[in-house]
């Protein structure tokens, strides 16, 4: 049966071989509930453990599933295993890149592990084929694509189905002809890449084949699909922003959409979720550091909060033209979000997201989070990494797959952005420790300053998306480049002509985790956005706003007030701050303006738009806010 709806697919003729010429079974899921069963082994036990035999190292356990009573708890044996690692993915065809290709790295060709990736789904007893649609059939930018992964390995196809939309066994077109292929082997990893957890882009014109030698879907059903939609929009000029977006109604009715970018743990998936409130109602604004002095503030309504994307938003120009708008305009690339709960720590952190997952409307995939079969999985509960002596150390990143439909006001249709915002983890900055923790609560950024920001990208302080790096390093162009495969200067130029061509949206740059001497966590984000939802925008009046001491945060605050109560002013300008002063805030000033000039220097190619150059040679001389204000006038 499900081999005749495989007939009915254009499929490259290696997966034609594998599909029709091998003894491997084949399933294709008709319902959610199928991939649970598969995820399982074929039946609803309360455990099951996801191995292989690897030559070398006998029977290797991956993946151990429990069934709980809200979903699947997926955890891997592998610490290792349980973050993305930012240099996984490598290309192994001729097209333009500027990411490492497999023969560079590893001094061999690609096309002989491709032949025995075959050979070895060929081996499987059982393989599951999921099609699934990647972007948003919705708005005009969905395209096929399919899986293809031994039926042990279902969780994986689960994960990707709740991320992306799978397309049920019955619903499968004549001629469904994929755009791309994913390809699951995960003993390759330890065959062929000693252990780590590398993903094979090969792309063609009109294929885009993924070899995913780890069972980690971060790297491959998420970002891989990103890489995907990247490379489609080169070829055709659009982009998918690493964003999440608000869509918030005031307690006025004013309505008010922002978008904010950013590198992993720069604070997209907080941008869409509910404000935290200690349990007298206040918010924790700040606490210092040295004295431990705490600010809080009293917000008694909150705007409705309705969320558009969580971290890839399709910004293609012709849903602008169709809105006849000068605004950006977005549409969520995703079917549901891969969430990541560390901030979780205790019960009643997040009731919101906490009830959505205790209680959901079908059972849901959670990784890197502890569940006993048959118990409720708690968002608190996260995996051990390192036992030890107490205190453990949990898992950083653990995270649920939470599908679209499941979150509360959420928006299905493309909607206009007022203001663009940009996240950066940043650690305290003191006089005895100097750091690029110089940001204030919110600054406003000219334009052609916030492209310079994309470029840059700066993945911050304390990532807990991904396997630990040292100091500040760039998530790349857009912040997106990790997942990118083609050009990154393609992608600076698109990131600029949409800067050009979308006059009407704003922006501004957001601190998370510190602002000089005091821990934040993302209140201020959390308070950011409801002070402009209340007044629609970062339009203000003379004399609100001062050149930022280092231009490279455009423009700082002198005031701002949130429900009647006024921000201290040390934390919208650091080098006011008694523990920071302007000696240290020079420091850290110094410490990015050398680390923006090192980024950006590597967009000076050939083939980049004349007016970056422009811009790009002001960074390096250091220009300052007007010199950026002057190359794209606000309109």
């Amino acid at each position: 049966m499900y081999k005749e709806i495989c007939h009915k697919m254009v499929l490259p003729p290696e997966l034609k071989k594998v599909l029709f010429e091998s003894s491997a079974e084949i399933v294709m899921p008709e319902t959610r509930e199928d991939i649970v069963r598969f995820a399982l082994g074929g039946k609803m036990q309360p455990t099951f453990d996801v191995s292989y035999d690897v030559p070398g190292k006998g029977n290797v356990r991956e993946v151990y599933v429990n069934l709980c009573k809200n979903g699947l708890a997926v955890n891997y044996d592998d610490i290792y295993m349980r973050r993305r690692d930012p240099d996984c993915m490598v290309v192994a065809d001729d097209l333009p890149t500027d990411k490492a290709t497999h023969e560079a790295r590893y001094g061999k060709p690609f096309e002989p592990i491709r032949d025995e990736t075959f050979t070895w789904l060929a081996e499987q007893k059982e393989l599951i084929v999921m099609p699934f649609m990647a972007g948003n059939e919705s708005v005009g930018l969905g395209y096929e694509a399919l899986l293809v992964a031994p039926s042990n390995a279902s969780f994986f196809a689960g994960g990707l189905s709740d991320l992306q939309g799978f397309i049920p066994a019955s619903k499968i077109r004549d001629m469904y002809k994929p755009r791309a292929i994913i390809y699951l082997a995960p003993t390759f990893r330890h065959t062929h890449y000693n252990g780590q957890q590398i993903v094979v882009h090969r792309r063609s014109y009109d294929m885009h084949e993924i070899f995913s030698y780890n069972l980690y879907p971060g790297p491959s059903a998420k970002k891989g699909i990103y890489g995907v939609l990247l490379n489609i929009g080169e070829q055709e000029n659009w982009l998918t922003l690493h964003a999440a977006t608000a869509h918030l109604i005031t307690p006025y009715e004013q309505v008010f959409t922002i978008l904010h970018e950013g590198a992993s743990g720069g604070g997209k998936s907080e941008m869409i979720g509910p404000m935290h409130r200690l349990m007298d109602g206040r918010v924790l604004l700040a606490k210092n550091l040295v004295n431990g002095v705490e600010r809080h503030l009293t917000i008694m309504d909150n705007s409705e909060l309705c969320p558009v994307t969580d971290d890839m938003a399709l910004a293609h120009p012709k849903m602008q033209q169709q809105l006849e708008t000068r605004k950006l305009v977005v549409a969520d690339a995703e079917d549901g979000w891969f969430l990541r709960v560390n901030h979780i720590t205790k019960y009643g952190t997040d009731p919101a997201t906490e009830d959505l997952t205790i209680h959901p409307k079908k059972p849901l995939i959670f990784v890197n989070i502890d569940g006993a079969p048959g118990s409720s999985i708690l968002l608190w509960e996260h995996i051990i990494d390192e036992v030890g002596e107490k205190p453990y150390k949990p898992c950083p990143n653990p995270r649920v797959i939470m599908p679209r439909r499941n979150v509360p006001n959420h928006v299905d249709y493309p909607v206009e952005v007022d203001v663009r915002s940009f996240g950066i983890r940043t650690p305290p900055c003191t006089k005895e420790k100097p750091s690029y923790g110089i940001v204030g609560m919110f600054h406003v950024l000219p334009p052609a300053l916030a492209w310079l920001w994309r470029l840059a990208a700066p993945r911050g302080h304390d990532n807990p998306s991904i396997v630990e790096t040292e100091g500040m390093t760039s998530e790349g162009v857009g912040s997106f480049f990790p997942f990118l495969v083609g050009k990154m200067v393609n992608q600076a130029n698109l990131l600029l002509e949409q800067i050009i061509n979308t006059p009407s949206t704003r922006y501004i740059l957001i601190p998370n985790q510190h602002i000089g001497v005091f821990n934040v966590g993302f209140s201020g984000q959390w308070v950011t956005r409801e002070f402009l939802a209340r007044r629609g925008g970062v339009r203000f009046r003379e004399g609100a706003l001062t050149n930022a001491r280092c231009p490279l945060l455009g423009y700082a605050l002198n005031s701002m007030k949130v429900d009647g109560q006024n921000i201290p002013k040390y934390l919208l300008q650091v080098d006011l701050q008694n523990e920071v002063g302007p000696e240290a805030y020079d420091q850290g000033a110094k410490m990015l303006s050398d680390f923006f000039k090192s980024e950006v220097r590597k967009f000076l190619t050939p083939g980049l738009n004349d007016m970056g150059k422009k811009i790009i040679d002001a960074c390096l001389n250091d220009a300052t806010v007007e010199d950026y204000l002057n190359f794209i006038p606000k309109m």
